[in-house]
């Protein structure tokens, strides 16, 4: 089937990847319309679909490329300190999505379900940044319009120089840790935070009439359990359909080991604390 709007999703990560690396490429190979530009310095996985991206990378040519395009001395020393640049990717990146109308970032924690049934064209020509989240703007799977204005958002914030250059982890893709303030209802201008977090700088331009955001709940987390993925789709408690599950929690207390050559089946169910295969 084609689509009317072409979507990236750029990935940096150095290390080994974790076992659960694989779900995240299985669930990926069944979203064939969406590429996922994987940019490691790990050995790349053999896959058997095109959408699935290898490119070569180190973090010294991570700090070199951001350096020169962003302008500044960036010299990050860990890679969780890329969470805070994944709203630059667009432009430190910008030879890698010239063909594409959409880009995003993405963690490889995640479960997809059938993305296109969410990020469908009617949400694609009247949104151009896009949240899994209803209460602020998520650092594990985000989408923005590929044009200069949006690629370039970052800029909006008073503090993304301190954030870039700074060994710290700000939290800048998401809140400057101000998630339960954002949870809560509290208006973006009220909620203090050491810098000004990209939810910020997103919800103030929309509120400007500057851009179209949509903030939506699209995604379950923790140990949520009831959940079945069969070839692509992803279904909570047997009737609702989720666009992704985040195992930022599940995957601390769930574990398989990194050289597992069990298959995975194209039917299998996550629980609270498990992912089964019958």
């Amino acid at each position: 089937m084609r689509f009317k709007h072409k979507i990236a999703f750029i990935i940096v990560y150095f290390g080994e990847f974790p076992w659960f690396f694989r779900y995240f490429l299985h669930s990926g190979i069944r979203n064939p319309s969406i590429d996922f530009i994987i940019l490691t310095d790990n050995t790349p996985v053999s896959t058997p679909s095109g959408n699935i991206k290898f490119i070569h990378y180190s973090i010294d040519q991570f700090n070199r490329d951001a350096s020169r395009v962003l302008n500044m001395d960036i010299h990050i020393e860990k890679g969780y300190k890329l969470c805070d640049f994944k709203p630059a990717y667009g432009y430190i990146f910008s030879s890698l999505i010239e063909n594409y109308d959409f880009w995003g970032y993405c963690d490889i924690d995640l479960i997809f379900g059938n993305i296109r049934n969410f990020m469908s064209s009617r949400i694609l020509n009247q949104y151009d940044v896009i949240s899994a989240r209803h209460d602020y703007l998520t650092g594990c799977f985000a989408l923005y319009r590929n044009q200069d204005y949006y690629n370039t958002l970052f800029m909006h914030s008073k503090d993304y120089t301190t954030v870039f250059t700074n060994q710290k982890s700000f939290f800048f893709d998401e809140t400057n840790y101000a998630f339960e303030e954002f949870a809560e209802g509290v208006h973006y201008s009220l909620i203090k935070t050491e810098i000004e977090s990209m939810t910020h700088v997103v919800k103030r331009l929309h509120e400007e009439k500057k851009l179209k955001a949509l903030f939506e709940f699209q995604i379950v987390e923790g140990f949520a359990g009831n959940m079945l993925w069969n070839r692509g789709i992803l279904t909570y408690r047997k009737e609702f359909e989720v666009m992704l599950y985040h195992m930022v929690r599940f995957k601390q207390k769930y574990s398989e080991p990194l050289e597992n050559e069990k298959v995975i089946p194209d039917k299998f169910r996550i629980g609270k604390k498990k992912i089964y295969y019958r």
